[in-house]
């Protein structure tokens, strides 16, 4: 296999690190993780697949229909629980609701299976670039791979030592994250929610069959908050912020335990995705707002095309900082593109001039009446590429359950 005897360490057990571990892997390269937690673990949280994941992980040869549940619509309704608009996603691609933890588990799987090795409490602490790629570790140990792959998120060590220290800006948002078990008064189906109201919405859809929901919820404020998923808040908090909303979110809400808080910041895409013998992939490349449900399809299409233009580029004898050019001339671009649109995504969620939402609301029920799928099409770029191109790296392989507790 074109890369057979390179040895490559990813930096990060998420979503994209695990992704590429298995995509590079299956290529051939000796692959080691390096994850700085004691166990792989994913805060308590939902996500959605679309199309274009979906066909990443049937790729790598697993099967999205076992780690999650396919999703029927997106619904649009007012704080009341008025429907604006519901979009049927029969015939307009896969889409799956998925919990973090049960594709982490999945994705670790196949790494595992496809050869990578996974080191657990290994916290970088520093990576030099040049003359090649050295990583330090705080054990004092040392690791001087052929390619060293960054996948560790927001406060990548790779991106400070490609870029330097960059600022991020605070959106004037928050946002809630929670787990909850299912009850009988949940909405029915299958289907992500998007409840509307003046500087906030909550989004909330079913997960593991329907026997939890997931809960997202975001608040247009003033104070700071850090830029973390793993800050705890009161869910009473949550509560008082939508207090306003429809019995059924208040149902929701209710029986919430524990509740993460993380402050929405903008940081911009990484201006250089590789420098020598490194690569940035996913969040460490491009963090995304929430709003178009895009973070974990990106990283996964991002692992892909990485394995993907350094098999090429080896094979084709042009060595691997041709594939590393080549992966970033075909990522950043489309990142931007999508990373835009979620910026843009949030205040048709928030609006609060009672006259501007009431024709907004309007024109949207409208739309549902005659054009329902007009809205999801605009998306058609994004959610409609396949990246893979139809090609099968694995046969498909049997993914795990995750056996964690999800609402602790």
């Amino acid at each position: 296999m074109p890369l057979d005897g390179q040895k490559i360490a990813v930096i990060g057990a998420g979503i994209g690190g695990l992704a590429a571990a298995r995509a590079l892997a299956l290529h051939g390269a000796e692959v080691t993780v390096l994850e700085q937690a004691d166990k792989i673990r994913e805060v308590g949280a939902g996500l959605q697949i679309s199309p274009n994941g979906a066909a990443v992980l049937r790729g790598l040869g697993l099967e999205p229909a076992n780690i999650g549940m396919a999703s029927e619509a997106v619904h649009l309704l007012d704080r009341s629980g008025r429907s604006a608009i519901r979009m049927g996603l029969e015939g307009q691609g896969d889409y799956y609701l998925c919990h973090r933890a049960d594709l982490i588990a999945a994705l670790a799987h196949g790494a595992r299976a496809a050869g990578a090795r996974i080191r657990l409490l290994q916290r970088v602490e520093r990576i030099e670039t040049a003359p090649a790629p050295e990583i330090r570790i705080a054990n004092h140990a040392r690791m001087r791979p052929d390619l060293v792959v960054g996948a560790d998120g927001l406060h990548s060590r790779l991106r400070r030592a490609i870029l330097g220290d960059a600022d991020a800006a605070f959106t004037g948002q928050v946002a809630w994250r929670a787990v909850v078990p299912a009850a009988p008064d949940d909405p029915e189906g299958a289907e992500a929610r998007v409840y509307m109201g003046p500087k906030r919405h909550v989004v909330t859809y079913p997960l593991r069959g329907g026997t939890y929901r997931n809960i997202v919820a975001v608040e247009e404020r003033r104070d700071w908050a850090p830029d973390s998923w793993s800050h705890e808040d009161d869910p009473e908090n949550l509560r008082a912020a939508f207090r306003g909303f429809c019995p059924e979110v208040q149902s929701m809400l209710a029986r919430v335990r524990r509740v993460h808080l993380w402050g929405l910041h903008r940081h911009e895409v990484a201006r250089d995705w590789t420098l020598g013998a490194t690569a940035l992939l996913g969040d460490a490349a491009h963090p995304t707002l929430p709003f178009l449900a895009q973070g974990a399809n990106l990283a996964l299409e991002d692992a892909w095309v990485l394995a993907d233009t350094l098999s090429t580029a080896v094979a084709d004898g042009q060595g691997p900082r041709a594939g590393l050019n080549r992966y970033q001339q075909m990522r950043r671009p489309r990142a931007a593109r999508a990373i835009e649109a979620a910026n843009r995504n949030a205040w048709k969620y928030h609006l609060s001039f009672p006259p501007l939402r009431f024709a907004a609301h309007s024109a949207l029920r409208l739309a549902g009446r005659f054009t329902p799928q007009v809205m999801l099409n605009q998306f058609n770029w994004l959610y409609g590429l396949d990246v893979t191109e139809g090609q099968r790296l694995s046969e498909p392989l049997p993914c795990p359950q995750s056996q964690g507790d999800l609402c602790p």
